[in-house]
């Protein structure tokens, strides 16, 4: 019987071999962050299994950056790389277990579906490709990967709509969510597309933290940085992502803007902003409320009921993009949540929440955006 194989050894690779001898005892731990201590992203491949009977737990995982995320989790399990569906888990409080008899001889676990550096560089170079889109690299991270800014519509445009995407490069639903998005404002035959364009700008960061992405991180960029505590203070030696980018917001200003995210507790989709900061204004809440309202009755997938608390935050609540944005150019500025679990809103038994799903919603994203410029903005900006 030929030995278990296991491959990290690939774009985002990241498991530790506790013991891989037996089948029906595979035992494996959650590798940190590189120069971090945060620990949560897996993916690996295992080899030579199909028809065998298998039992793998993931081992100490009350260590892990959030043991709460385990709970009620299935994990992501693919043939091809490309199909995912899910399996159940049980959690035991420091101990992940699950059992599979693979239908082939090679089998991929993920902690979500994996959005790979070269569909990152493949949606980059579609978007380059049309005459509405401006690719600018803004720089170059530690490790020499662009940071790469998409720039639809005419900058001309008195409103300015950023996204930025992957500050968290494990929470891969949150460039599946920009693909939706781009795709869509680049379609030109869409309606909603159309419109918006006549006087909205897009600046969009489809992936902040390509090093961290790459290197099978879930937090940090490789030099161990949480890139979402840098927006007061970023430094070009260890957080040039954050540095860059608001930099860039500077000269263009921001009107709107959205930082995407996953969260791995919370089975359900939501905004969340920063409202106990000194500077949250009325403005900013009546345009926040506003727009949560419409992506209320534009998607199912939205709810408003589950969420963050006001105060989640913390101390470290004016470090993050949201906050720094909202206060330093009193703009509609949120932070959208998709979880790595199921969307208990509208739930899906065999794919869970995954990057179709987080694509779909990307484009239908842009219906909410839309209606809120259309009722609240445009008469504000554009004469």
């Amino acid at each position: 019987m030929k030995q278990i194989l296991v491959n990290t050894k690939f774009d985002a690779g990241s498991i530790v071999v506790v013991d891989a001898t037996d089948a029906k005892n595979l035992h494996f731990k959650i590798r940190n962050d590189t120069n971090s201590h945060f620990a949560q992203w897996f993916y690996f491949q295992l080899s030579n299994v199909m028809n065998k009977d298998l039992n793998l737990s993931f081992l100490e995982l009350a260590g892990t950056a959030f043991p709460d995320g385990w709970k009620n989790y299935s994990i992501c399990v693919s043939y091809d790389n490309q199909y995912w569906f899910r399996v159940p888990t049980v959690f035991d409080g420091s101990t992940l277990r699950f059992s599979i008899t693979p239908e082939r001889n090679t089998v991929y676990f993920a902690y979500f579906e994996p959005y790979s550096y070269e569909r990152h560089l493949k949606l980059i170079g579609a978007a380059n490709c049309s005459d509405i889109c401006t690719h600018e690299i803004l720089a170059q991270t530690h490790e020499g990967r662009n940071i790469d800014l998409l720039v639809i519509g005419n900058v001309a445009s008195k409103v300015k709509i950023w996204f930025t995407a992957r500050q968290h490069p494990g929470e891969t639903m949150a460039e599946w969510f920009m693909e939706g998005l781009i795709d869509r404002l680049l379609d030109k035959k869409d309606a909603t597309s159309k419109k918006i364009l006549q006087d909205c700008v897009f600046y969009l960061v489809p992936n902040m933290n390509p090093d961290g992405a790459y290197n099978g991180n879930l937090r940090t960029n490789v030099l161990g940085v949480n890139l979402n505590r840098k927006w007061l203070n970023p430094s070009l030696e260890t957080s040039p992502e954050v540095y860059y980018v608001r930099e860039k917001m500077q000269q263009t200003g921001v009107d709107m803007s959205f930082d995407i995210h996953g969260d791995e507790s919370i089975p359900y989709i939501f905004l969340s902003r920063c409202e106990d900061g000194p500077k949250f204004s009325k403005k900013q809440q009546e345009l926040g409320n506003y727009f949560r309202d419409v992506l209320t009755r534009v998607s199912p997938d939205f709810q408003t009921k589950n969420g963050y608390e006001q105060g989640h935050f913390g101390s470290e609540s004016a470090t993050i993009a949201t906050s720094w944005i909202g206060d330093t150019f009193d703009s509609l500025s949120y932070t959208l949540e998709m979880p790595f679990k199921d969307n208990d809103n509208l739930k899906d038994e065999v794919s869970g929440w995954n990057g179709h799903r987080s694509y779909l919603f990307g484009e239908s994203f842009l219906t909410a955006i839309y209606a809120t410029f259309a009722a609240k903005f445009k008469e504000i900006y554009v004469k």
